[in-house]
């Protein structure tokens, strides 16, 4: 299968090992991934914020970015979210039905990681070995806006070596919500502190999610507080075998 690259803007600019392992792990199941060199930022922090009318040039350049491909992968369930839950309304709220329709229909066929892995290839078992102590962390976006379920968590009990752990209220925010963790500061770094404290609970050497975005906030208060805990993408573990290494690369290093 030809699978397009959505990239992400984090990943581009900060965390490119997520976006990494995420070729290397489709490229060995057997598929080609091509990376659409026109793409740019999603939109989504602009809509978030209030700015629709600066996201429509965003969401056009998306849509035609990615409109050659059947299928369209992306290790992130927020971005994705936003693709499949605001791109077509930003469209259609500056009356632009055609870009609407066409936005529909990019949507339809664009992935979060874990999603095509189970929905689309119909597999769990991806070959990886990953000998460490995990814990995974439900992003809002993931859990809430794609309703992904336990994909991630099914894919993650068949790695070799890996030993999965409940983390505690899971599905609680992490409290970064992209600008929301700056706009509201003392909140975020409220609910951020009721995250660690869960995962250090757990005593895993390794906390996992879908979302650099949100690694990188739990993954810096880890640091913070010389935890030892590491933060790695899901596309990072699952990528992982005895040949090339198991460690992973951390998003934030303590």
């Amino acid at each position: 299968m030809r699978v397009a690259l959505f990239v992400t803007c984090l990943a581009d600019t900060l965390f490119p090992a997520a976006a990494e392992a995420t070729v290397r792990l489709l490229e060995r199941l057997g598929h080609q991934v091509v990376f659409p060199p026109e793409q740019t930022c999603c939109g989504q922090m602009h809509v978030n914020t209030g700015y629709s009318a600066q996201a429509l040039p965003l969401v056009r350049r998306h849509v035609r970015a990615f409109e050659p491909y059947d299928v369209v992968v992306a290790p992130s369930g927020s971005c994705v979210g936003s693709v499949r839950h605001q791109h077509a309304s930003v469209a259609r709220n500056a009356g632009d039905e055609r870009l609407a329709s066409r936005a529909e229909a990019v949507s339809e066929r664009t992935y979060e990681l874990s999603e095509f892995l189970v929905d689309v290839l119909g597999v769990t078992d991806v070959g990886a070995y990953y000998p460490h102590r995990v814990t995974y962390h439900p992003t809002c976006h993931s859990l809430r806006l794609l309703r992904v379920g336990d994909r991630p968590l099914r894919l993650l009990r068949e790695v070799r070596g890996l030993d999965l752990v409940e983390l505690p209220q899971a599905e609680q925010c992490c409290g970064f919500g992209g600008t929301f963790a700056v706009k509201n500061a003392d909140t975020s770094t409220a609910m951020l502190a009721d995250k660690l404290r869960h995962v250090q609970s757990t005593g895993a050497d390794v906390c996992t999610a879908g979302d650099a975005s949100c690694l990188m906030h739990i993954g810096g208060g880890l640091a913070r507080l010389r935890t030892g805990v590491r933060t790695v993408h899901l596309a990072e573990i699952l990528a992982a075998t005895e040949r090339s290494g198991s460690i992973g690369r951390t998003a934030v290093r303590a």
